[in-house]
């Protein structure tokens, strides 16, 4: 079983058995292929090099939504022009995060500088924002209704089993953001 992620003297360290990291590579490996999309390079080499992405569309897919969501409220053109400069290097850059983040997952025992950690928290964040949409979590409120579910002999459907998918990957973040906290902490008593 996992154990919590902690600030130490050599950099945030935690444990993942084998199979908890298969799942959370998986985890990495589906939202890489939600963000990878045909088409989306550019006809244009000097628009692609830059980052814009003039097919860009506001996404269909809800959970998609909620990784690349609109900038600007209220004016849906002016959201889908912020979509065509920015979502291609939005895109480039949540992928980067979780295939590096994939890579840090190949020992049990992980251990992370604090660069790392950041860069995992990222990934990590991605996929639960991804759960929770599938999981029609919209409150603090519906979180809360999860968090008895932590069982996995009770994963008897879908949505069960990602809740308690998603109750790990929250603790896993919770755990992973207050060793960051820590090392804080600790790195302004040192100064």
């Amino acid at each position: 079983m996992a154990k919590a992620f902690r600030n130490t003297r050599k950099g945030i360290t935690g444990e993942l058995e084998a199979a908890e990291r298969d799942l959370i590579r998986r985890l990495f490996e589906d939202i890489i292929s939600m963000l990878e999309r045909e088409g989306v390079a550019d006809e244009d080499p000097l628009a692609a090099m830059v980052g814009l992405d003039s097919k860009a569309v506001k996404p269909e897919d809800s959970a998609l939504l909620r990784l690349l969501p609109d900038a600007v409220k209220n004016d849906d053109g002016e959201a889908l022009e912020f979509r065509r400069l920015t979502e291609r290097s939005l895109r480039e850059d949540k992928v980067a995060a979780l295939r590096a983040s994939s890579l840090l997952l190949e020992q049990s025992h992980v251990q992370l500088t604090a660069e790392q950690a950041r860069l995992f928290a990222r990934a990590v964040n991605d996929v639960r924002l991804v759960l929770a949409d599938r999981l029609k979590i919209e409150t603090d409120e519906d979180a809360q209704a999860l968090h008895g579910i932590d069982d996995w002999s009770q994963a008897e459907d879908l949505d069960t089993y990602l809740a308690l998918v998603y109750n790990f990957m929250t603790w896993l973040q919770e755990t992973l953001m207050q060793a960051l906290l820590d090392g804080l902490g600790r790195t302004e008593s040192n100064n």
